[in-house]
C-alpha cells in the first residue's frame, strides 16, 4: 500500500539514482565541481524533489502531472549532463551507461505515471 511518496518505487530510483551522480559529481575536476557538477547536482536531485511534492498535491489531478512532467524534464537534464561528463572524459563508459539506464527506467516510470493516472486517491 502507497501512504507516501517514499513508497513509489520511482521515487526510490530516483532518489538513489541522485545519491549516485551526487558522489560522481564529486570526482569532476575543481572547476567542474562548481559548474557541471552543480547543474547535475540539482537536476538530478529536482527528480526526486519533483515527484514527492506532486505526491503532496495529488488531489489535484492536472497539479499531480504538472509535476511529474518536470520530473520527467529534469531527468532529460540529467542525461544530456551525463553526456558531457562522458564526451569531456570525466566518466567512464560504463559508468555513463549505467546512469544512463537508470534515468531511461525513470523516464519510462514517470511517461507510465502520466498515462496511467486517473484520479486523486493512490
Amino acid at each position: 500500500m502507497i501512504r507516501s511518496y517514499k513508497d513509489l518505487i520511482v521515487y526510490k530510483k530516483s532518489y538513489d539514482a541522485a545519491i549516485e551522480v551526487h558522489k560522481m559529481s564529486m570526482s569532476l575536476p575543481v572547476l567542474e565541481r562548481d559548474e557541471l557538477g552543480s547543474q547535475i547536482r540539482r537536476a538530478s536531485k529536482s527528480v526526486p524533489m519533483n515527484i514527492a511534492e506532486g505526491y503532496g498535491k495529488k488531489s489535484s489531478l492536472d497539479e499531480f502531472k504538472r509535476y511529474m512532467r518536470m520530473a520527467l524534464g529534469s531527468v532529460e537534464e540529467v542525461k544530456v549532463q551525463l553526456d558531457f561528463c562522458k564526451d569531456l572524459g570525466y566518466i567512464k563508459e560504463e559508468e555513463h551507461k549505467k546512469l544512463e539506464r537508470d534515468y531511461n527506467e525513470i523516464s519510462k516510470m514517470l511517461v507510465k505515471i502520466l498515462k496511467d493516472w486517473k484520479g486523486s486517491c493512490i
